[in-house]
């Protein structure tokens, strides 16, 4: 347990690293913060500090640098002291840009990440929709020419599939617009999973004499809900990674680009954890890969009324402005969430 003294050194220590990207001596604590302490003291506690964990001493400098430890202890007392303060202007500017430049649902959460990797200079990254947890709002079959139907699939979240199937057997309009209608009714509001486990012994009970065909039908449904279900990830500012002074080197820097351009990588990294609101942050040795074990990865969701359905986030060095990169996450969750309510209203 860290007394007040040692949690004001480190605090400076850590403020002055993050500005300065350079490691920190007593002697600059002592100038630039007003710990009412001598710099020799300020010395001891650091060398406290780093026998506990909170400070490492790179080999070139007699200064010292935060641990992984360090910025765990430092976010957690962001979070648990409740710090972030929201910018409401900024808030609604952010959400007349999204509104204004944002058509469909794919539009949006791509210029969510071009803003919030604008406005942090980090690279962002965005999770679009997880169609499995999205609820089907509406079913229409309808006949064409010959036997092909028609199956048009509209999600809760504003997504359309249109799928075309031929039919074995010969059906009058009359029945497929029953059909149409039962389907519409029975799986409204429920989500692929389920579908899979409810609507097949209720469809069998009470359209039995078209069981060869729901046989073809209700696949076809289920498959064309998942086909839409490839969830894609939005990068933008990939190349700010190169502002940075932990990246000079440009191997590392290659290594970097290269992992975040990889989707299956980037999909197991943000899906590590199942969705929860709320802000997520890994730090340094807490990523899964070892590309990016320098990095720091904060994330939130946004939801589609009471339901979270996808994630947006940055990605950079663990010497990060956590305090505005979350802040700044929390104005585009509200907005997010705020927009997907819009959009689905037109």
């Amino acid at each position: 347990m860290l007394d007040e003294r040692k949690i004001k050194v480190l605090c400076a220590v850590i403020d002055s690293y993050l500005r300065e990207a350079e490691p920190v001596g007593s002697r600059t604590i002592s100038k630039e913060y007003n710990l009412g302490v001598s710099s020799a003291t300020i010395r001891n506690e650091m060398s406290d500090l780093e026998e506990l964990g909170y400070l490492s001493k790179p080999h070139t400098s007699a200064g010292r640098i935060p641990s992984d430890k360090a910025y765990r202890f430092y976010v957690n007392n962001i979070l648990k002291e409740n710090k972030i303060q929201i910018d409401i202007e900024k808030k609604e500017k952010i959400k007349r840009v999204l509104t204004r430049e944002s058509k469909e649902l794919d539009d949006l959460i791509q210029n969510s990440a071009k803003i919030l990797s604008a406005i942090t200079s980090y690279t962002a990254l965005a999770l679009s929709p997880q169609i499995k947890k999205m609820k089907l709002k509406h079913i229409q079959l309808v006949p064409l020419d010959g036997r092909e139907i028609l199956i048009i699939l509209v999600g809760d979240s504003g997504i359309v599939k249109n799928t075309i199937f031929r039919l074995d057997q010969d059906i009058s309009p009359e029945q497929v617009e029953r059909i149409s209608n039962f389907f519409n009714h029975k799986l409204k509001g429920l989500t692929i999973s389920d579908i899979r486990k409810t609507v097949t012994v209720e469809v069998f009970r009470e359209f039995y004499e078209y069981k060869n065909l729901l046989d073809s039908i209700i696949p076809i449904i289920i498959n064309s809900l998942e086909d839409n279900d490839n969830v894609e990830v939005y990068l933008d500012g990939v190349t700010k990674i190169f502002d940075f002074p932990e990246y000079k080197d440009m191997e590392k820097a290659k290594s970097f680009i290269s992992f975040i351009e990889d989707k299956d990588q980037l999909l197991n990294v943000l899906l590590n954890n199942t969705l929860e609101e709320g802000i997520e942050i890994t730090i340094g040795e807490e990523n899964i890969y070892d590309t990016i074990k320098d990095c720091s990865l904060i994330t939130t969701t946004y939801k589609l009324g009471d339901m979270i359905i996808g994630k947006i986030g940055v990605i950079g060095p663990t010497r990060m402005d956590y305090l505005m990169v979350i802040s700044s996450l929390k104005l585009f969750s509200d907005n997010l969430s705020e927009i997907l309510e819009m959009l689905l209203k037109r």
